[in-house]
């Protein structure tokens, strides 16, 4: 099935999301993500304040089928959660796009430049099979 990858964001090879909002770093996961995963029953997410290396886990999202971490796509500090998803998790299958789970604060927007794009991401969902 094909996958919708906006060409306005940026990815990250654990299939998370990135979108640059003013002096926020809007962070969810990809379609590919909400749709391997399967219908997600659970999301948890690190506390505001919490200060979070490139790579580093924020949190956790389980599915009926499996659980697996969430990592930053880059350094920067946790300045909201979406408390929307503790209640309804599944809406991230429903927009995965729409539905973000963290935005970051103090972040280095070059960090964000040297994520992958819609094409590069695309073609790393391609080597995957």
């Amino acid at each position: 099935m094909a996958q919708k990858i906006p060409a306005d964001l940026r990815y990250t090879k654990q299939h998370e999301w990135a979108r640059v909002e003013g002096e926020l770093l809007v962070v969810g996961i990809t379609d590919y993500a909400q749709e391997a995963l399967g219908d997600i029953v659970y999301v948890d997410v690190g506390a505001s304040g919490t200060e979070l290396d490139k790579d580093a886990s924020f949190g956790a999202i389980e599915s009926v089928k499996a659980a697996e971490d969430l990592y930053a796509p880059v350094a920067g500090t946790i300045a909201e959660t979406n408390e929307e998803l503790k209640s309804a998790p599944e809406k991230i299958n429903q927009a995965p796009y729409e539905h973000w789970l963290v935005k970051l604060s103090g972040f280095d927007k070059s960090e964000v430049d040297g994520l992958l794009d819609a094409a590069a991401y695309g073609a790393y969902l391609e080597s995957l099979g």
